[in-house]
């Protein structure tokens, strides 16, 4: 095998992730950017889990498409970008804005930003 992995098992991803054993056998890997693997969430899982703004990643994926997220006030499309600790998450259409923090168990919250 050569270069890095490609592929993420539920069973391997980082714990904070919070993703259920039986729900499917792969999950989300996220793709090289700011944040390590074990330090963030990718934006499929923020906005498909967390955010409960889509059921499906299909849906995620249009919903970056269409060019709708901003994370820390840059458009981004890639539904693997990895989000971490004093990210700003921001959605278009919803006027909503949202800063990753850590609870006091070490798991991400998405804490809303009024303004």
């Amino acid at each position: 095998m050569r270069g890095p992995k490609k592929h993420l098992k539920r069973l391997n991803a980082p714990s904070h992730w919070m993703l259920d054993k039986m729900g499917g056998i792969f999950a989300p890997r996220p793709s090289s950017g700011p944040h390590k693997m074990t330090e963030c969430l990718p934006l499929l899982l923020v906005l498909r889990n967390r955010l409960r703004y889509a059921l499906t990643a299909r849906e995620v994926t249009k919903i970056l498409m269409d060019r709708l997220v901003k994370v820390d006030k840059k458009v981004r499309k890639d539904n693997k970008f990895p989000t971490g600790f004093m990210d700003v998450i921001e959605l278009e259409k919803t006027g909503d804005r949202f800063r990753m923090l850590y609870d006091p168990k070490g798991r991400f919250v998405l804490h809303r930003i009024d303004a």
